[in-house]
């Protein structure tokens, strides 16, 4: 191990472009957070407004805007603060916390999305025993699985990660990702790289199969209705659903189903932005603003919002 130093902060590198370019990415890094956060907001606070809204499904939609709120919010606003700060530092305790919640985040949504794939083939496939199947109390412990295995998947890593000690103070990354810290690490982190390669690659292609399994048993049901209306309306909902599923299983398939993290760093970072900062946007107009009754909803309420406004007036 050599002379080392407890490392007490590590300097985010981030994006090392010009300031005008920096200033624009920050521009539209802080307009999308906005979006997304609205958005979402948008959707939780539909869901618990409305009884028509109270049902499984929007159930777990609101959920995955919860997650996806909580989600971006553990990286975008230190990488909003890199872009335009002198010093892109970040103390040890906020490094080992950020990557905590990024990974238990993360690990949550791939879990939530495999549950919501088979609700809909619940609802899509046994729509007679849909109410059986998926009652309150199932629903429940399935979110509650969904935080608990989450958080139960990454504890260990994250244990070792703080334990171990670092020599270096430059993190080739804008947040604590595990790759470019474990680089930092004063020891050799082989054993625990591979333990990462390993639970990354169990969570997210066990999820993208058991999705991907479950829309193609919804699909099969679908072409055996004999609507061709039904058939275009269905179809359009399982795009939108399988494009929002493939673009998160394959930006972080990109970048952790890998046993060597420390390449290709710079190419992560733009894949890490798409999972981090776009794909939280796309949820909630993927899943839920497109649905005709949940834009019947908000178009009510906005209704009775400007009937209010102009009374007052």
């Amino acid at each position: 191990m050599g002379n080392w130093s407890p490392v007490t902060e590590f300097t985010l590198t981030a994006f090392p472009v010009l300031l005008q370019i920096r200033i624009f990415l920050f521009l539209v890094f802080l307009l999308t957070y906005t979006l997304t956060a609205a958005g979402n907001i948008t959707i939780i606070t539909l869901i618990c407004i409305d009884p028509h809204l109270q049902t499984p499904m929007y159930f777990f939609l609101s959920n995955l805007s919860f997650l996806d709120i909580l989600y971006t919010t553990s990286v975008t606003p230190k990488l909003l603060a890199c872009l335009v700060a002198e010093k892109k530092t970040i103390s040890f305790a906020g490094c080992t916390a950020q990557a905590h919640f990024f990974f238990f985040l993360g690990t949550a949504e791939f879990i939530l999305l495999a549950v919501m794939s088979f609700d809909r083939y619940v609802a899509v496939c046994s729509p007679l025993c849909y109410a059986t199947i998926m009652d309150y109390r199932v629903c429940l412990m399935l979110v509650l699985g969904c935080w608990v295995g989450a958080f139960l998947s990454v504890l260990v890593p994250i244990i070792i990660v703080v334990r171990i000690p670092y020599c270096k103070k430059e993190i080739n990354h804008f947040f604590c990702d595990s790759g470019p810290l474990l680089y930092a690490a004063c020891v050799v982190t082989y054993i625990l790289e591979k333990l990462t390669f390993i639970l990354a690659t169990l969570v997210i292609l066990s999820s993208l199969a058991f999705t991907s399994g479950s829309y193609t048993y919804i699909i099969s049901t679908i072409l055996r209705i004999p609507s061709g209306q039904g058939h275009q309306k269905a179809f359009s909902t399982c795009a939108s659903h399988m494009t929002v599923v493939s673009i998160v299983h394959g930006s972080n398939i990109f970048v952790y189903v890998r046993p060597n993290q420390n390449k290709s760093l710079d190419f992560d970072k733009v894949a890490t932005v798409l999972m981090t900062v776009v794909t939280p946007l796309l949820n909630p107009f993927s899943y839920s603003l497109r649905n005709e009754r949940v834009k019947g909803v908000l178009r009510d309420t906005m209704n009775k919002i400007t009937s209010l406004m102009l009374r007052k007036i």
